[in-house]
């Protein structure tokens, strides 16, 4: 699936979102090398062919063919006009005070423009003034008129009360705009004078503490991406360095079974290796006896992918036996998934079958709230896609392998509890029917 991403170099928007925060990451990670590779291989082909003359060199256009052309009057001379003594022309004297009467206009338009918010506001002010005073007489009067309706009185003063909240609220409204507008005035103005005090004269102490300031920043910023980069490093080798066992004993195992060698021959050479128990069961290969489409289009065909790909691998069994996983679960959604695990503790997982790759989804239980991470089963492999390089040659075998390692060094995810069956018939019985 990983390798079907970076070919295209496209993933499906419903794909993304089921990939957390460090899928996302390394895989955009992944895309970008990829680009990289694609511009540095079509580079040197580039060079090769012009090395090889398959190709001309690309000429760069100087500067040599521009030239100029004059434009030539009746007489062949170069024609030329004078503003003000052409035919029908203005005078450069008209001009000049038309310029003059539009700039003055401008400026005594924008000049009555403010002398009208004055006095606008002073309009405003007043009226403001004059309401309330006479609310207040009405409620005096109210008061002293109809001192045994107190009820009616309140219901008075209460919107006596809203329409002066409400006017307040308007009036602090237009006084934060105007303080808005003089605010970025008076920045613009103060951005020149410094600018230009900047190019004059030597930077102030305060500027200088404001460079340091913002110096010891860059340096902090710097040193946090380098212990983050410096983390996914030691993740990435953390996992590398437990996968070279595994990786060796799969490359034996693949190794005897193109040579026909005998499975007892297998279980001796894995014998020799340092800290290896009982060998690996062997990863059977799959003849497909259908043409599968590029992702899953439909529940039925997920059901006869499972049942023709993943049942002779033994996929969701337990190992050496004919029962089913405690932890296996069929083709449930994300929100079915959370809801089992709603009331378990830290650690508690369950695997179900994905609807968005040939594959599945580990779902797993934080303290507080949900992970949940795609398991790529399209090759003959099980591996996380986009978190951890292991490669497994069963579903069982990546489960016990996080049973003892964690999935990620940022989160410390550790696979303890699995999560069963709540209701009857188990919700993977069309899997194996």
């Amino acid at each position: 699936m990983l390798q079907q991403i970076l070919q295209d170099m496209y993933i499906d928007p419903e794909l993304l979102a089921e990939l957390s925060d460090v899928q996302k990451h390394i895989l955009f990670y992944k895309m970008r090398e990829e680009q990289l590779r694609r511009w540095r291989e079509r580079e040197a082909w580039e060079a090769l062919a012009q090395a090889e003359g398959l190709r001309p060199p690309k000429v760069k256009r100087g500067m040599c063919d521009k030239h100029i052309q004059w434009l030539l009057g009746a007489d062949g001379d170069v024609w030329v006009w004078i503003m003000g003594e052409g035919p029908g022309d203005k005078p450069y004297e008209e001009i000049s005070e038309e310029l003059i009467a539009e700039r003055a206009r401008l400026q005594a338009q924008r000049e009555a423009e403010e002398l009208w918010r004055q006095k606008e506001a002073e309009i405003t002010k007043k009226f403001r003034d004059a309401l309330a005073n006479e609310k207040a007489r009405i409620l005096a009067e109210k008061w002293k008129v109809e001192m045994e309706d107190r009820k009616a009185a309140k219901v008075l003063e209460e919107r006596i009360r809203e329409e002066f909240k409400r006017k307040e609220e308007e009036e602090r409204k237009r006084g934060e705009e105007q303080i808005r507008l003089q605010e970025e005035q008076r920045a613009k103005e103060l951005y020149w004078t410094l600018k230009q005090a900047q190019l004059q004269s030597h930077a102030s102490e305060s500027e200088e503490r404001e460079w340091e300031e913002q110096l010891r920043r860059s340096k902090a910023a710097d040193e946090e991406r380098s212990r983050r980069a410096q983390r996914a490093r030691d993740e990435y080798r953390h996992h590398s360095l437990r996968a070279i066992q595994k990786g060796m004993v799969a490359g034996l195992s693949s190794m005897f079974r193109e040579l026909g060698q005998s499975q007892e021959q297998e279980a001796r050479l894995y014998h020799h290796l340092p800290g290896a128990g009982l060998p690996p069961p062997l990863a059977i290969p799959v003849s497909r006896t259908w043409e599968r489409p590029l992702r899953p289009v439909s529940r039925e065909v997920i059901v006869r992918w499972f049942k023709e790909e993943q049942l002779p691998r033994r996929a969701g069994f337990e190992r050496n036996t004919k029962s089913i996983a405690p932890w296996f679960h069929g083709i449930i959604s994300r929100e079915d998934a959370e809801d089992l695990l709603e009331h378990m503790t830290e650690g508690a997982f369950l695997v179900r079958v994905s609807e968005k790759i040939w594959g599945y989804t580990l779902s797993y239980r934080l303290q507080k709230g949900f992970k949940h991470f795609l398991v790529d089963a399209s090759a003959d492999f099980y591996s996380f896609l986009g978190v951890d390089p292991n490669r497994h040659a069963t579903l069982t075998d990546l489960i016990d392998f996080h049973k003892e390692e964690i999935i990620t060094v940022s989160g410390g995810e550790l696979l303890q509890e699995p999560c069963g069956q709540r209701d009857s018939p188990p919700d993977y019985h069309l899997l194996f029917e």
